[in-house]
């Protein structure tokens, strides 16, 4: 049922090479995770480069297993290449979600795949509705869960993982897969409405947590 293609190998042994030299330079990690004031000053690089980063290993090993039990459906149904565009527009969407909302909080950091995760996670279900993971948890249940969690960890700022990220990584990841695969709004159109509405319910509750 899984399976480890050559692309989510390759993604995950960035994520393991790069969140360890940062769990072991306090340096590395400040140069190149998500930071507002470093971003304005130019350093446009840490919208991609944090999604490699990781606040400790708990945080790397949960964003690669699930990246694991999702992959292969994406990568089976539309390739390597689509599943690895999906995968950086989502990470890319996710923080540039997380500028928009944070632009004015100089201090404001954060890091992680989950954005990028979240884009797999969604187009995933989308592609296969019926999927199941761990111990046979319904995909989409555990997608709503883990937008879910999000949510609720924002009212965590301290602990530098980007939440709020992960609904724009899931927004892109949706939007990619349709333009891939349109006809998804046909044929899984209950999934489609069920997704967006999840998302836009969360959002509308993230914003008023944020006032």
């Amino acid at each position: 049922m899984y399976q480890l293609d050559i692309v989510t190998i390759v993604i995950i042994v960035a994520n393991l090479i790069i969140s360890f030299k940062g769990f072991q330079d306090y340096a590395f990690k400040s140069k190149y995770l998500f930071n507002i004031a470093g971003i304005q000053r130019g350093e446009q690089w840490r919208f991609f480069t944090s999604g490699f980063l990781h606040a400790d290993q708990r945080h790397l090993f949960f964003n690669m297993l699930t990246l694991f039990f999702f992959s292969h459906v994406v990568v089976s149904k539309l390739g390597d290449l689509s599943y690895l565009i999906i995968y950086l527009v989502s990470l890319l969407a996710a923080n540039f979600l997380s500028y928009l909302f944070h632009k004015d909080e100089y201090q404001y950091s954060a890091l992680g795949a989950s954005g990028a995760v979240s884009g797999i996670i969604y187009s995933a279900i989308l592609l296969d509705p019926s999927m199941r993971i761990y111990f046979g948890i319904p995909g989409f249940v555990f997608g709503i869960g883990y937008l879910i969690y999000s949510f609720y960890g924002m009212k965590r700022l301290n602990d530098n993982i980007g939440h709020d990220a992960h609904f724009g990584g899931a927004v892109a990841g949706i939007l990619v897969t349709l333009i891939y695969n349109f006809d998804l709004i046909y044929t899984n159109t209950l999934t489609v409405a069920a997704l967006t509405a999840t998302i836009v319910v969360l959002f509308v509750l993230m914003k008023f947590l944020k006032k």
